[in-house]
């Protein structure tokens, strides 16, 4: 069993999603970097969009905004095929390094929020994306279109990119 500790180090973090209500979707995630680097690739845009669109949904991002402020907005346009896509809100928190929180406004069925914690232990940080959806509906159908399916991907692109970042600046 000793084994087993000194060769997870080579293995991807498992990405845990567990729906904990009718309308609360929870993904956990450690991922290999410390709090402030996790923080800096959620909030830079320059960071974010090289990890954020999953590459297996064949989308592309046409643009990122992000006015990572309290009160600021972010907007992503992404094409897949032959049509455009825009997601857009408000932040409502934002806690450097330890949490962000959002709505996502384009919906139909009202406004989901999303809570996304950091939280940093022995170099490491457990990040917690909350996604709380306006109805037990929009959750039912955010999860049937797939689009809550991408966070895996997501994840490990997050932590493929904190690895070449490593523990130097992000601004150069």
């Amino acid at each position: 069993m000793a084994e087993s500790s000194d060769s997870s180090a080579a293995l991807p973090n498992p990405t845990k999603a567990e729906r904990i209500s009718e309308r609360e979707l929870v993904v956990k995630r450690t991922v290999n970097a410390p709090a402030r680097l996790v923080f800096e690739a959620w909030s830079q845009p320059e960071l974010f969009k090289r990890w954020w669109v999953p590459e297996s949904y064949g989308l592309m991002l046409l643009s990122c905004e992000l006015d990572v402020r309290v009160g600021g907005q972010y907007r992503l346009v992404f094409r897949h095929g032959d049509s455009t896509m825009a997601f857009f809100g408000t932040y409502r928190e934002v806690t450097p390094p330890s949490r962000l929180v959002w709505t996502n406004e384009e919906g139909e069925d009202g406004v989901t929020v999303t809570t996304v914690s950091f939280e940093e232990e022995d170099g490491r940080t457990l990040v917690v994306v909350h996604d709380l959806h306006p109805s037990k509906e929009a959750l039912d159908a955010a999860i049937a279109s797939g689009s809550t399916g991408g966070m895996p991907d997501q994840l490990d692109q997050l932590e493929a990119l904190l690895a070449n970042l490593g523990t130097g600046s992000t601004n150069g």
